[in-house]
């Protein structure tokens, strides 16, 4: 098992920066499920990572959502599989997965003005829906 955890080419996270749990899974299972751990709880304290940079850091805290806690401790939980082995490694990718989602830096929006036409095309609209709107006020006279 290597000692870090790959997220891109330039970003690793060192094994030591996390801290694994195993606990009873919850649902069916039969006898075994009272006697063994397999459910693994992962911990990341995101918010003292020194093999995050500034900017990946607080996006990962901000994408966790309810997965950090208020002091930026990511806390992930992985029962899928029966054995710790394949459940630890789904925790792990899931981490790996969400860091790497977290280095992509969205692009800021430019502000636009829109068209001539787009205004036009709009206040046209509104004065056929409003001559619409103005011939069902009145019934028609017969004279």
């Amino acid at each position: 098992m290597p000692d870090r955890i790959e997220i891109t080419s330039s970003l690793s996270i060192p094994l030591s920066e996390v801290e694994l749990n195993f606990v009873r899974s919850s649902g069916p299972g039969g006898q075994n499920v009272n006697k063994v751990a397999t459910a693994v709880q992962l911990r990341f304290d995101a918010a003292a990572s020194q093999s995050l940079p500034d900017g990946v850091r607080t996006r990962l805290i901000a994408q966790a959502g309810s997965r950090a806690t208020k002091d930026g401790v990511i806390v992930l939980t992985a029962d899928r599989h029966r054995t710790q082995p394949l459940n630890r490694e789904d925790a792990l990718n899931r981490l790996a997965e969400m860091i790497r989602a977290a280095t992509h830096v969205p692009r800021k929006r430019r502000a636009t003005k829109p068209t001539l036409a787009s205004k036009r095309r709009r206040m046209d609209a509104k004065t056929r829906r409003g001559a619409i709107k103005s011939l069902r006020g009145s019934k028609p006279g017969f004279d």
